[in-house]
């Protein structure tokens, strides 16, 4: 019988056919090897830690999950940032209540509910605070920008006026 050693796991092969022996589950017999460490409480502090192949592999499965999770936050923070930015001088009720609404999920510290802005900066490994400031300076923007056209709306009413 041939022994292969894995890190701390023995494979047992026959030498006869070269085959794995089986095992119940139709799989490779491995046995955890005896560790010995210089105390002999048979765990060393720099030895790999002993892990299943189902619990290796849904690691990887559990990351498309984690990623669909994550294109989501995305997906939310992206429709919070368009409503803020589209609405941020509106006229309209509605736009105003959609703005308002955005702009008040954006300065929220509240962590308790998943879909928080902070919670979904942290999972998508971004700085709250200078997309805040971001926002802000966005909004500032546009508020010029509307008060420099009501002003030439005014200036053009005022010179239609005296003509």
């Amino acid at each position: 019988m041939m022994v292969l050693k894995f890190f701390h796991f023995v494979c047992r092969y026959s030498q006869a056919s070269n085959l794995p022996q089986r095992g119940i589950q139709g799989g490779t017999v491995m046995q955890a090897r005896a560790k010995k460490s210089e105390g002999g409480t048979g765990a060393g502090l720099f030895e790999p830690d002993i892990l299943l192949p189902n619990q290796y592999f849904a690691a990887f499965r559990r990351g498309r999950a984690v990623e669909g999770e994550r294109r989501l936050m995305l997906a939310v923070l992206e429709d919070a940032v368009d409503s803020f930015r589209k609405h941020a001088a509106a006229c309209d009720p509605r736009e105003q209540a959609s703005f308002l609404e955005a702009k008040e999920w954006f300065s929220s510290d509240d962590r308790s509910w998943l879909f928080a802005f902070e919670n979904i900066c942290d999972v998508l490994e971004m700085n709250a605070d200078y997309l805040r400031s971001g926002l802000d300076r966005l909004r500032r923007v546009a508020a010029v920008r509307v008060a420099e056209q009501t002003a030439i709306r005014y200036d053009d009413a005022l010179q239609n006026a005296t003509a």
